[in-house]
Protein backbone atom coordinates (compact mmCIF):
# COMPACT_ATOMS: atom_id res chain seq x y z
CA UNK A 1 0.00 0.00 0.00
CA UNK A 2 1.21 3.77 -0.64
CA UNK A 3 -0.17 6.98 0.38
CA UNK A 4 -0.44 9.95 -1.63
CA UNK A 5 -1.08 13.19 0.36
CA UNK A 6 -1.13 16.48 -1.15
CA UNK A 7 1.81 18.96 -0.15
CA UNK A 8 3.45 22.24 -1.59
CA UNK A 9 6.13 20.84 -2.88
CA UNK A 10 4.45 17.79 -4.13
CA UNK A 11 2.51 14.47 -3.52
CA UNK A 12 4.07 12.47 -1.10
CA UNK A 13 3.85 8.95 -1.58
CA UNK A 14 4.50 6.04 1.11
CA UNK A 15 5.74 2.91 0.20
CA UNK A 16 4.13 -0.46 1.18
CA UNK A 17 6.85 -0.88 3.64
CA UNK A 18 6.76 2.83 5.38
CA UNK A 19 3.23 1.95 5.93
CA UNK A 20 3.81 -1.49 7.62
CA UNK A 21 6.61 0.22 9.69
CA UNK A 22 3.99 2.79 10.86
CA UNK A 23 2.26 -0.40 11.98
CA UNK A 24 4.97 -1.46 13.74
CA UNK A 25 5.40 1.54 15.70
CA UNK A 26 2.07 1.44 16.52
CA UNK A 27 2.17 -1.85 17.45
CA UNK A 28 4.74 -0.93 20.10
CA UNK A 29 3.26 1.91 21.31
CA UNK A 30 0.31 0.17 22.52
CA UNK A 31 2.67 -2.45 24.13
CA UNK A 32 4.19 0.03 25.82
CA UNK A 33 1.00 1.24 27.28
CA UNK A 34 -0.56 -2.13 28.37
CA UNK A 35 2.84 -2.69 30.20
CA UNK A 36 2.36 0.23 32.06
CA UNK A 37 -1.24 -0.17 32.86
CA UNK A 38 -1.87 -0.38 37.03
CA UNK A 39 -2.74 1.28 39.72
CA UNK A 40 -3.28 4.72 38.24
CA UNK A 41 -5.56 4.02 35.89
CA UNK A 42 -7.57 2.16 38.67
CA UNK A 43 -7.56 5.15 40.39
CA UNK A 44 -9.04 7.03 37.86
CA UNK A 45 -12.19 5.49 36.79
CA UNK A 46 -13.05 4.84 40.24
CA UNK A 47 -12.79 8.38 40.78
CA UNK A 48 -14.54 9.43 37.50
CA UNK A 49 -17.52 6.79 38.95
CA UNK A 50 -17.37 9.06 42.26
CA UNK A 51 -18.18 11.93 40.56
CA UNK A 52 -20.60 10.43 38.50
CA UNK A 53 -22.48 9.21 41.50
CA UNK A 54 -22.26 12.76 43.31
CA UNK A 55 -23.38 14.21 40.84
CA UNK A 56 -26.33 12.14 40.21
CA UNK A 57 -27.30 12.31 43.98
CA UNK A 58 -26.92 15.78 44.34
CA UNK A 59 -29.15 16.05 40.44
CA UNK A 60 -31.89 13.82 42.36
CA UNK A 61 -32.03 15.50 45.33
CA UNK A 62 -32.41 19.20 43.88
CA UNK A 63 -35.55 17.97 42.19
CA UNK A 64 -37.26 17.87 45.86
CA UNK A 65 -36.49 21.67 45.50
CA UNK A 66 -37.42 22.11 41.63
CA UNK A 67 -40.45 24.09 42.93
CA UNK A 68 -37.66 27.15 43.04
CA UNK A 69 -36.07 27.53 39.34
CA UNK A 70 -32.54 28.22 40.94
CA UNK A 71 -32.61 24.41 42.29
CA UNK A 72 -34.16 23.09 39.50
CA UNK A 73 -31.85 24.21 37.10
CA UNK A 74 -28.71 22.93 38.88
CA UNK A 75 -30.57 19.63 39.57
CA UNK A 76 -30.65 19.58 35.46
CA UNK A 77 -27.03 20.90 35.09
CA UNK A 78 -25.95 18.05 37.71
CA UNK A 79 -28.19 15.36 36.26
CA UNK A 80 -27.03 15.88 32.77
CA UNK A 81 -22.88 15.82 34.12
CA UNK A 82 -23.90 12.58 35.60
CA UNK A 83 -25.52 11.14 32.50
CA UNK A 84 -22.86 12.62 30.30
CA UNK A 85 -20.08 10.70 32.54
CA UNK A 86 -22.06 7.10 32.64
CA UNK A 87 -22.36 7.20 28.90
CA UNK A 88 -19.29 8.25 27.84
CA UNK A 89 -16.04 8.32 29.80
CA UNK A 90 -17.44 4.99 31.21
CA UNK A 91 -19.99 3.00 29.73
CA UNK A 92 -18.70 3.67 26.25
CA UNK A 93 -15.04 2.74 27.38
CA UNK A 94 -15.60 0.21 30.02
CA UNK A 95 -17.72 -1.77 27.15
CA UNK A 96 -14.86 -1.29 25.21
CA UNK A 97 -13.18 -4.00 27.26
CA UNK A 98 -10.68 -0.62 28.53
CA UNK A 99 -10.79 -2.08 32.20
CA UNK A 100 -11.54 -5.70 31.59
CA UNK A 101 -7.40 -6.22 32.41
CA UNK A 102 -8.77 -5.14 36.28
CA UNK A 103 -10.65 -7.94 37.10
CA UNK A 104 -14.11 -5.86 38.77
CA UNK A 105 -17.31 -7.50 38.16
CA UNK A 106 -18.66 -4.47 37.75
CA UNK A 107 -15.91 -2.93 35.16
CA UNK A 108 -16.39 -5.90 32.79
CA UNK A 109 -17.06 -5.36 29.43
CA UNK A 110 -19.37 -8.57 28.60
CA UNK A 111 -21.87 -7.60 31.87
CA UNK A 112 -21.98 -3.90 32.02
CA UNK A 113 -25.10 -2.24 31.07
CA UNK A 114 -25.00 2.14 30.76
CA UNK A 115 -27.90 4.81 31.86
CA UNK A 116 -29.59 4.81 28.05
CA UNK A 117 -31.85 3.08 26.35
CA UNK A 118 -29.85 1.29 23.92
CA UNK A 119 -29.23 -2.37 25.19
CA UNK A 120 -25.27 -2.89 25.83
CA UNK A 121 -24.81 -6.08 23.77
CA UNK A 122 -26.83 -4.32 20.77
CA UNK A 123 -24.47 -1.01 21.22
CA UNK A 124 -21.34 -3.55 21.06
CA UNK A 125 -22.38 -5.40 18.08
CA UNK A 126 -23.24 -1.93 15.48
CA UNK A 127 -20.29 0.10 17.18
CA UNK A 128 -17.59 -2.07 19.09
CA UNK A 129 -17.43 -4.49 15.76
CA UNK A 130 -19.30 -3.20 12.84
CA UNK A 131 -18.04 0.67 13.04
CA UNK A 132 -14.19 -0.29 14.97
CA UNK A 133 -13.59 -2.85 12.26
CA UNK A 134 -14.67 -1.54 9.14
CA UNK A 135 -14.40 2.46 9.89
CA UNK A 136 -15.09 4.38 7.48
CA UNK A 137 -15.89 1.83 4.53
CA UNK A 138 -19.29 2.51 1.84
CA UNK A 139 -22.11 0.01 3.01
CA UNK A 140 -19.69 -1.57 5.67
CA UNK A 141 -19.74 0.87 8.21
CA UNK A 142 -23.45 2.02 8.52
CA UNK A 143 -22.15 4.92 10.57
CA UNK A 144 -21.76 6.84 8.03
CA UNK A 145 -24.97 8.28 8.14
CA UNK A 146 -26.58 6.09 10.29
CA UNK A 147 -28.86 5.00 7.93
CA UNK A 148 -30.36 8.50 7.96
CA UNK A 149 -27.92 11.14 6.45
CA UNK A 150 -25.75 11.70 3.92
CA UNK A 151 -22.64 12.48 5.41
CA UNK A 152 -20.29 12.22 2.63
CA UNK A 153 -19.49 12.61 -0.60
CA UNK A 154 -20.08 9.11 -1.81
CA UNK A 155 -23.46 8.36 -0.51
CA UNK A 156 -25.64 8.89 -3.97
CA UNK A 157 -27.71 11.81 -3.52
CA UNK A 158 -31.82 11.40 -3.55
CA UNK A 159 -34.58 13.94 -2.62
CA UNK A 160 -34.99 12.16 0.40
CA UNK A 161 -31.46 13.82 1.64
CA UNK A 162 -33.23 17.69 1.35
CA UNK A 163 -34.27 17.25 4.63
CA UNK A 164 -30.36 15.92 5.57
CA UNK A 165 -30.43 19.20 8.41
CA UNK A 166 -33.77 18.35 9.67
CA UNK A 167 -32.47 14.74 10.14
CA UNK A 168 -29.50 15.45 11.58
CA UNK A 169 -31.18 18.08 14.25
CA UNK A 170 -33.64 15.64 15.37
CA UNK A 171 -31.04 12.86 15.85
CA UNK A 172 -29.36 15.30 18.05
CA UNK A 173 -32.00 15.95 20.10
CA UNK A 174 -33.47 12.02 20.21
CA UNK A 175 -29.79 10.36 19.92
CA UNK A 176 -30.11 7.83 22.72
CA UNK A 177 -32.93 6.62 20.50
CA UNK A 178 -31.32 6.73 17.51
CA UNK A 179 -28.12 4.82 18.83
CA UNK A 180 -30.89 1.97 19.97
CA UNK A 181 -32.11 1.59 16.49
CA UNK A 182 -28.89 1.74 14.53
CA UNK A 183 -28.10 -1.77 14.94
CA UNK A 184 -32.56 -2.38 13.50
CA UNK A 185 -30.78 -1.29 10.14
CA UNK A 186 -34.13 0.42 9.43
CA UNK A 187 -32.93 0.93 5.62
CA UNK A 188 -32.32 -3.22 5.02
CA UNK A 189 -35.45 -3.49 6.70
CA UNK A 190 -37.02 -1.12 3.92
CA UNK A 191 -35.40 -2.56 1.50
CA UNK A 192 -36.99 -5.89 2.41
CA UNK A 193 -33.27 -7.49 3.03
CA UNK A 194 -33.80 -8.08 6.77
CA UNK A 195 -36.91 -9.98 7.97
CA UNK A 196 -38.83 -9.41 10.84
CA UNK A 197 -37.07 -13.30 12.33
CA UNK A 198 -33.50 -10.89 12.20
CA UNK A 199 -34.98 -8.22 14.24
CA UNK A 200 -37.51 -9.74 16.43
CA UNK A 201 -34.55 -10.42 19.18
CA UNK A 202 -33.47 -6.93 18.93
CA UNK A 203 -36.96 -5.16 19.29
CA UNK A 204 -37.28 -7.32 22.25
CA UNK A 205 -34.18 -5.87 23.91
CA UNK A 206 -35.10 -2.75 22.76
CA UNK A 207 -38.25 -2.76 24.55
CA UNK A 208 -37.15 -3.93 27.67
CA UNK A 209 -34.31 -1.77 28.45
CA UNK A 210 -35.88 1.37 26.68
CA UNK A 211 -38.80 0.38 28.82
CA UNK A 212 -36.81 0.33 32.53
CA UNK A 213 -35.10 3.40 31.22
CA UNK A 214 -38.39 5.43 30.87
CA UNK A 215 -39.79 4.11 33.67
CA UNK A 216 -36.69 4.81 35.66
CA UNK A 217 -36.61 8.66 34.69
CA UNK A 218 -40.15 9.71 34.03
CA UNK A 219 -42.41 7.55 36.34
CA UNK A 220 -40.28 6.64 39.59
CA UNK A 221 -38.17 9.19 40.44
CA UNK A 222 -40.42 11.75 39.38
CA UNK A 223 -43.38 10.36 41.50
CA UNK A 224 -40.96 10.06 44.62
CA UNK A 225 -41.05 13.92 44.40
CA UNK A 226 -44.93 13.92 45.32
CA UNK A 227 -46.12 17.06 43.78
CA UNK A 228 -43.16 17.60 41.72
CA UNK A 229 -43.88 15.38 39.74
CA UNK A 230 -44.33 17.25 36.16
CA UNK A 231 -41.19 19.34 37.41
CA UNK A 232 -39.06 16.60 38.26
CA UNK A 233 -40.28 14.74 34.73
CA UNK A 234 -39.06 17.87 33.06
CA UNK A 235 -36.01 18.18 34.34
CA UNK A 236 -34.97 14.20 33.62
CA UNK A 237 -36.06 14.81 30.17
CA UNK A 238 -34.04 18.18 30.22
CA UNK A 239 -31.08 15.85 31.69
CA UNK A 240 -31.26 13.36 29.22
CA UNK A 241 -31.29 16.34 26.38
CA UNK A 242 -28.31 17.95 27.64
CA UNK A 243 -26.71 14.66 27.06
CA UNK A 244 -27.89 13.48 23.87
CA UNK A 245 -27.13 17.18 22.40
CA UNK A 246 -23.50 17.16 23.47
CA UNK A 247 -22.13 13.09 22.64
CA UNK A 248 -23.80 13.95 18.70
CA UNK A 249 -21.70 16.74 19.32
CA UNK A 250 -18.56 15.16 20.41
CA UNK A 251 -19.10 12.01 17.89
CA UNK A 252 -19.68 13.80 14.41
CA UNK A 253 -16.97 15.85 15.72
CA UNK A 254 -14.71 13.19 15.58
CA UNK A 255 -15.84 11.44 12.35
CA UNK A 256 -17.56 13.69 9.90
CA UNK A 257 -15.60 17.16 9.63
CA UNK A 258 -13.79 18.27 6.95
CA UNK A 259 -11.10 16.42 5.99
CA UNK A 260 -11.88 13.02 7.24
CA UNK A 261 -11.77 10.42 4.74
CA UNK A 262 -13.60 7.56 3.60
CA UNK A 263 -13.08 4.13 1.90
CA UNK A 264 -14.88 1.43 -0.70
CA UNK A 265 -14.39 -2.38 -0.10
CA UNK A 266 -12.45 -2.63 -2.81
CA UNK A 267 -9.78 -0.46 -1.68
CA UNK A 268 -9.51 -2.13 1.33
CA UNK A 269 -9.56 -5.87 0.74
CA UNK A 270 -7.08 -8.10 2.06
CA UNK A 271 -6.01 -5.13 4.65
CA UNK A 272 -2.79 -5.28 6.41
CA UNK A 273 -1.88 -4.54 9.77
CA UNK A 274 -0.39 -1.28 8.74
CA UNK A 275 -3.01 -0.39 6.20
CA UNK A 276 -5.78 -0.76 8.88
CA UNK A 277 -3.72 1.63 11.19
CA UNK A 278 -3.31 4.44 8.57
CA UNK A 279 -7.18 3.86 7.80
CA UNK A 280 -8.49 4.97 11.26
CA UNK A 281 -5.54 8.06 11.55
CA UNK A 282 -7.19 9.23 7.64
CA UNK A 283 -11.10 8.69 8.82
CA UNK A 284 -11.19 10.47 12.04
CA UNK A 285 -10.44 13.84 13.96
CA UNK A 286 -9.73 15.13 17.08
CA UNK A 287 -10.96 17.93 18.99
CA UNK A 288 -8.48 20.47 21.40
CA UNK A 289 -9.25 21.47 24.72
CA UNK A 290 -8.79 21.53 28.46
CA UNK A 291 -8.43 18.07 30.91
CA UNK A 292 -12.18 18.93 31.55
CA UNK A 293 -13.43 19.00 28.60
CA UNK A 294 -11.24 15.17 27.53
CA UNK A 295 -12.92 13.82 30.62
CA UNK A 296 -16.49 15.19 29.18
CA UNK A 297 -15.77 13.78 25.82
CA UNK A 298 -14.99 10.83 27.28
CA UNK A 299 -11.78 11.52 25.91
CA UNK A 300 -13.32 10.76 22.71
CA UNK A 301 -12.26 14.30 21.84
CA UNK A 302 -8.81 12.44 21.09
CA UNK A 303 -10.96 9.76 18.13
CA UNK A 304 -7.92 8.85 16.38
CA UNK A 305 -6.15 7.47 19.36
CA UNK A 306 -9.89 6.02 20.17
CA UNK A 307 -9.99 4.29 16.73
CA UNK A 308 -6.46 3.19 17.07
CA UNK A 309 -6.68 1.68 20.37
CA UNK A 310 -10.06 1.22 21.08
CA UNK A 311 -9.39 -1.27 24.33
CA UNK A 312 -6.83 1.09 25.96
CA UNK A 313 -7.81 3.35 28.92
CA UNK A 314 -9.09 6.57 27.50
CA UNK A 315 -7.30 8.38 30.33
CA UNK A 316 -3.98 7.20 28.34
CA UNK A 317 -5.15 8.82 24.95
CA UNK A 318 -3.60 12.53 26.10
CA UNK A 319 -0.68 11.24 26.64
CA UNK A 320 0.28 8.92 23.85
CA UNK A 321 -1.54 11.60 21.33
CA UNK A 322 1.74 13.68 20.57
CA UNK A 323 3.48 10.57 19.83
CA UNK A 324 0.36 9.38 17.25
CA UNK A 325 0.50 13.23 15.75
CA UNK A 326 4.78 12.39 15.80
CA UNK A 327 4.25 9.63 13.94
CA UNK A 328 1.86 11.44 11.22
CA UNK A 329 4.40 14.27 10.83
CA UNK A 330 6.98 11.85 10.04
CA UNK A 331 5.27 10.18 7.11
CA UNK A 332 3.59 13.23 5.81
CA UNK A 333 -0.17 12.23 7.38
CA UNK A 334 -2.54 14.38 8.11
CA UNK A 335 -3.42 14.89 12.20
CA UNK A 336 -6.86 16.39 11.78
CA UNK A 337 -7.74 18.63 14.80
CA UNK A 338 -9.47 21.74 15.60
CA UNK A 339 -11.36 22.89 18.60
CA UNK A 340 -15.20 22.12 19.29
CA UNK A 341 -16.24 25.44 17.33
CA UNK A 342 -14.22 24.31 14.23
CA UNK A 343 -15.30 20.85 14.19
CA UNK A 344 -18.70 20.81 14.85
CA UNK A 345 -19.31 24.34 12.46
CA UNK A 346 -17.58 22.13 9.52
CA UNK A 347 -19.96 18.99 10.31
CA UNK A 348 -23.03 20.93 9.96
CA UNK A 349 -21.85 22.80 6.65
CA UNK A 350 -21.28 19.07 5.26
CA UNK A 351 -24.68 18.55 6.55
CA UNK A 352 -26.87 21.18 4.79
CA UNK A 353 -24.36 21.22 1.44
CA UNK A 354 -25.08 17.27 1.14
CA UNK A 355 -28.79 17.82 1.66
CA UNK A 356 -28.01 19.19 -2.50
CA UNK A 357 -27.81 17.30 -5.68
CA UNK A 358 -24.09 17.36 -6.59
CA UNK A 359 -24.67 19.44 -9.62
CA UNK A 360 -25.50 22.58 -7.07
CA UNK A 361 -22.17 22.18 -4.94
CA UNK A 362 -18.35 21.96 -5.85
CA UNK A 363 -17.17 18.65 -4.89
CA UNK A 364 -14.64 19.06 -2.04
CA UNK A 365 -11.00 18.22 -2.48
CA UNK A 366 -9.51 14.88 -0.53
CA UNK A 367 -6.05 13.83 -0.09
CA UNK A 368 -5.07 11.35 -2.75
CA UNK A 369 -4.42 8.42 -1.31
CA UNK A 370 -2.94 5.27 -3.40
CA UNK A 371 -3.37 1.82 -2.91
CA UNK A 372 -0.33 -0.39 -4.45
CA UNK A 373 -1.43 -4.42 -4.47
CA UNK A 374 0.13 -6.63 -7.18
CA UNK A 375 1.38 -4.00 -8.30
CA UNK A 376 -1.79 -1.99 -9.80
CA UNK A 377 -2.26 0.92 -8.09
CA UNK A 378 -5.84 2.32 -7.64
CA UNK A 379 -6.70 5.76 -6.32
CA UNK A 380 -8.48 6.44 -2.92
CA UNK A 381 -10.14 9.58 -2.27
CA UNK A 382 -9.35 11.58 -5.02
Amino acid sequence: MAILTETTAGPLVLSAEQVEEIGRELDELRARVVADLGERDREYIYKIIKAQRGFEIAGRGLMYLGFLPPFWLAGVAALGVSKILDNMEIGHNVMHGQYDWMREPGLNSRVFEWDTVCPADQWKHSHNYMHHTFTNIHDMDRDIGYGILRIDEGQKWNPYYLGNPIYAFWLMVLFEWGVMLHDLEAENIVQGKRKWADIKPLLIGQWRKSGRQVLKDYIVFPALTGPLFLSTLAGNAAANLIRNVWAFSIIFCGHFPSGVQTFTKEETAEETRGEWYVRQMLGSANITGGKLFHIMSGNLSHQIEHHLFPDLPANRYPEIAPQVRALCEKYGLPYNTGRLGKQIGSVWAKLFKLALPDFLVKKSPQPGVIVMRRGKPSEVGV
